[in-house]
């Protein structure tokens, strides 16, 4: 059988979903075909954090998946409502992307070298936070657009520069307008940013469904976007929400970073959590951000440190400094 990969329509969407089906191919054998779908996150105009961000690109995909219209869609995760969808299920998470943040600037300027006044492009309100709160003499300007659009904005002297996934360029062939790559320690960025999620219906999937899933399956990505999206569910916050997260995962330890900004980059408040799936607590008051799960698996602990991440910063202070939860 054909397997038929829904996808949205964008060049981005197009791109990443069609590396995931030669992925399939090359692995099992089993044919694919790629069957676009417009949702309405791309053809309006308004800003992310105006359409609410959460699910604004993956309804259309689903309820198409649903109806039987495809056998599995390709979401990028960072898109991905945390809470689960009535009949879906997450079938398999690929290996990651970059996951860092980038800057694409004219005539080869950093974020510290350019000069004040510069206007800077994002749609992203945890990049505009992050942005004012190295750079309160620049002007941030809340853009829409794919990701040529964006650059074209710096290409015709609109803007003086834009901030933009490492990953999506990537895909794009695009990297080469990257004039700075954003640590991830310094800068973390939208959880599960650079993973993709294959999303499936709950039911009994045929053989080659299976293998296909089974072939693309990478379990240290898994984890570390589940690590990374249990901050947004125990927050109960969207993808627009100013919250930066980054996991990694190293054999059976996870360790996740994770920040919550002020929308006007005046303050912020991070922590980071480790865990090791099947270690025992040695001792009461020893590594207070170490969580204890005598007989886990990987994805539970990832569950756990990204819960135990999130009481942290809530406890802190995080509703109050920050818009969190969604209409």
């Amino acid at each position: 059988m054909t397997l038929r990969v829904g996808t949205r329509g964008s060049a981005l969407a197009l791109a990443q979903a069609g590396d995931i089906a030669r992925e399939i191919t090359e692995r099992t054998g089993v044919p694919t075909e790629l069957v676009p779908v417009t949702t309405h996150g791309d053809v309006s105009r308004e800003s992310l954090s105006s359409l609410g961000g959460t699910g604004v690109f993956a309804s259309a995909l689903r309820e198409f998946l649903l109806a039987g219209n495809c056998d599995l869609v390709v979401h990028s995760m960072k898109d991905l409502p945390t809470a689960a969808y009535p009949g879906l299920r997450i079938g398999a998470v690929p290996v990651r992307a970059d996951a860092r943040d980038t800057l694409c600037a004219r005539d080869g300027l950093t974020l510290a070298t350019l000069p004040a006044g510069s206007r800077v492009g994002t749609g992203s309100p945890r990049r505009a936070a992050q942005l004012a709160s190295r750079r309160q003499d620049i002007e941030i300007v809340d853009i829409r657009g794919n990701v040529d659009t964006r650059l074209n904005f710096v290409s015709s002297g609109e803007l003086d520069a834009v901030v933009l996934a490492a990953a999506g360029l990537g895909r794009l062939g695009r990297s080469e307008r990257v004039t700075e790559y954003f640590d991830l320690d310094s800068w973390p960025t939208a959880p599960a940013q650079g993973a993709l999620a294959i999303e499936v219906r709950d039911e009994e999937h045929s053989d080659d469904l299976a293998r296909a899933l089974a072939s693309i399956q990478d379990e240290a990505t898994h984890a570390a976007a589940v690590a990374e999206r249990r901050i947004l569910f125990r927050l109960e916050a969207g993808c627009a929400a100013p919250i930066g997260a980054h996991a990694v995962v190293e054999n059976n330890s996870v360790t996740l970073h994770g920040a919550v900004y002020a929308p006007d980059g005046s303050g912020q408040l991070a922590s980071t959590h480790s865990a090791v799936a099947g270690a025992p607590r040695t001792g009461a008051g020893e590594a207070e951000d170490f969580v204890s799960l005598s007989s886990a698996s990987i994805i539970e602990t990832a569950e756990a440190v990204g819960t135990a991440l999130a009481d942290e910063l809530l406890a802190r202070g995080a509703a109050a400094l920050a818009p969190l939860k969604q209409d």
